[in-house]
């Protein structure tokens, strides 16, 4: 079997309009090149031809292979699978839409020749809405300050890992998984450049504002405890906050006698109150969700169909719930 030196990993998710360009360019940016690639497809579940059209590119080029999932499991869980595919020493990170440039790749090669295991095509803002791109700004100040491991704004999935980086990577199991902090999270020696933020080729973004709130609140919870120190520290500058409102009213009784209380007061102290408290139990709630959720112990993603050329499935619990289909 030939020594694969690069592989590239693409999550797929309704790319049937622009799948053949990317791959074209791909190819044509790889082909050059002095080592040998491989190109790993995984259909996340898509509803057009992308299936299809992976499975034509398969057979018409033995560099590359695919995976299909049963389901749409998401994009956490198909760069996992990808990542499980991957034979090459180095694996590059990227999505089909062509906003992630392949013309990139060979300067991330470079750059990983230097010595690097991680390296980042970060990529800026232009193009994009003021009001979102104050909202990402915003949510990444919070980031930065909260969470346990660093997050870098416009560092996304769009990286090259080296082997032993991979491995790190696939050591965790655990189901509700946020790759940016889990990039961050097991280290090595990382760099970065910045392009040009690039529109998609044709299509629709999969990740509208929902979407990308669920993403960061996911994120937030990921790596860090925080929320529940602050729910601490909440109940408690409401404890002392009644106690100085306690004594205030005792010491206004001894100076001007008593006050009959103020019925808009009582109504604003008792929906503040409910409001923490029911906010607090909501992320308690979180957080016993996940823990309920990762110890149910399901695979990450079930296997519809792969081709012949990829390996065994690791993960026996995958392996196990691929063959109950």
């Amino acid at each position: 079997m030939t020594t694969v030196h690069t592989s590239v990993v693409v999550p797929c998710f309704n790319e049937d309009d622009v799948i053949d360009a990317f791959h074209e360019e791909l190819v044509g940016t790889l082909e050059p090149g002095a080592t040998a690639f491989e190109i790993c497809y995984v259909d996340d579940g898509s509803g057009d031809g992308t299936r299809a059209r992976l499975k034509e590119l398969a057979a018409a080029d033995h560099r590359v292979r695919y995976t299909s999932l049963s389901r749409n499991f998401g994009k956490e869980s198909a760069m996992l699978a990808g990542l499980r595919m991957a034979r090459g020493d180095v694996v590059v990170l990227m999505d089909a839409d062509l906003q992630h440039p392949p013309h990139l790749v060979p300067r991330m090669l470079e750059l990983h020749s230097h010595g690097y295991d991680q390296v980042v095509a970060q990529r800026d803002r232009t193009g994009e809405g003021a009001v979102r791109t104050l909202l990402s700004q915003a949510y990444y100040r919070l980031v930065r300050r909260s969470m346990d491991v660093e997050v870098v704004d416009g560092a996304g999935d769009f990286r090259l890992l080296s082997r032993r980086a991979v491995e790190a990577l696939l050591t965790m199991p655990e189901s509700n998984r946020f790759s940016k902090g889990l990039f961050s999270w097991i280290g090595f020696d990382t760099v970065s450049f910045t392009y040009t933020n690039v529109r998609r080729a044709a299509g629709r973004s999969k990740w509208g504002g929902r979407r990308l709130l669920e993403y960061g609140i996911d994120g937030l919870l990921s790596f860090n405890s925080r929320p529940l120190r602050l729910a601490i520290h909440t109940g408690l500058w409401l404890f002392l906050s009644a106690l100085v409102y306690a004594l205030w009213i005792i010491a206004n009784v001894f100076l001007d006698g008593v006050d009959t209380p103020g019925y808009a007061t009582l109504i604003a102290a008792i929906v503040g109150l409910g409001g923490i408290q029911l906010a607090t139990l909501g992320v308690i709630g979180e957080y016993v969700g996940r823990i309920y959720h990762e110890s149910k112990r399901r695979p990450h993603y079930v296997i519809r169909e792969t081709d012949e050329s990829a390996p065994a499935q690791p993960d026996a619990r995958v392996r196990e719930a691929a063959l109950s289909k």
